[in-house]
């Protein structure tokens, strides 16, 4: 009898569009026993869990390299310094970097589109794989329903990577390889369509239309640019102009600076010597006032 391990197995390696109808269809075969129940329960995957699933599925050599990396690196983490952690960080987000990489090109083979936001959540759970062992179980087992994260200093809570996967016994299994499905033969009795040149045309020309219409926004953007680039450049001429005039009158001012520094200089020596004779001029008119006060 199919278990429940098999069944998630073949769902989640399905394309995700095609998940829950095909669910749905496992639930209709097994009605009547508990295993439908269980069928039923399965969640959708979201869009990061499913892409790393795919990825478990058909480059399952480089999901086992990538893991048994951050085993060696768990390893070698609990004696290293301070510098050596952050070599450590730069190399496994270099690892992960690339196999996200390499996951966008399987989504893009698989006619999906993978957004910025979920690209950055398929590299946590990446992550998350490295740097936390429970959560390597979880995506070796190729049955995530949702995206993993770590801080990379605590491993995850037990029920919080359980809750990661389709059912708890995920935990432990490893996920069949699937190869990509080959594009189907051109069945050659297919009677041509009468119509398929001109609509080849009307294809053309509706792509014709859109290039040319984003060239067209494309060059008033790249004019409207040049138009700032020149005003931004003139602007910066100016006020390059306005600080060298400013430096010339800086100069001047401390070369007259300077100078009134030396007039000073030979102003306080000469109020020096006029005081004193002042005071020797002061002390003979005392002493002559003194002795005709004297004569009298």
């Amino acid at each position: 009898m199919v278990d429940l391990l098999e069944i998630a197995d073949d769902l989640y390696a399905l394309p995700l569009a095609e998940f829950t109808v095909a669910r749905d269809a496992r639930v209709r075969e097994a009605r009547g026993t508990t295993l439908a129940t269980a069928v039923k329960a399965l969640l959708k995957p979201a869009a990061a869990a499913w892409l790393v699933n795919l990825l478990v599925r058909r480059e399952p050599d480089q999901v086992e390299q990538l893991l048994a990396v951050g085993a060696a690196l768990r390893e070698a983490q609990q004696a290293m310094s301070a510098g050596e952690l952050r070599a450590l960080t730069r190399q496994r987000r270099q690892v992960t970097a690339a196999v996200t990489q390499h996951v966008r090109r399987l989504a893009a083979d698989e006619g999906h589109r993978v957004t910025e936001a979920v690209a950055t959540q398929v590299e946590d759970t990446l992550t998350a794989a490295m740097v936390d062992a429970e959560c390597g179980r979880a995506v070796r087992s190729g049955l995530l329903v949702a995206p993993l994260r770590t801080t990379g200093i605590e491993p995850l809570p037990p029920e919080q990577v359980a809750a990661s996967v389709a059912v708890p016994s995920a935990l432990g299994f490893a996920a069949g390889p699937r190869e990509a499905p080959r594009p189907q033969r051109p069945d050659l009795h297919v009677v041509p369509d009468p119509d398929a040149a001109e609509k080849a045309r009307a294809a053309a020309e509706d792509r014709l239309a859109t290039a040319t219409s984003a060239y067209d926004d494309a060059v008033a953007a790249h004019a409207e640019w040049v138009g700032e680039v020149e005003r931004l450049t003139a602007r910066s001429l100016q006020l390059q102009a306005e600080i060298d005039e400013l430096r010339r009158s800086l100069a001047e001012l401390e070369e007259e600076s300077e100078g009134l520094d030396d007039e000073i200089a030979d102003a306080q020596d000469e109020r020096d010597e006029a005081g004193a004779v002042l005071r020797t001029t002061a002390a003979d008119r005392d002493a002559a006032a003194a002795a005709v006060d004297r004569l009298r």
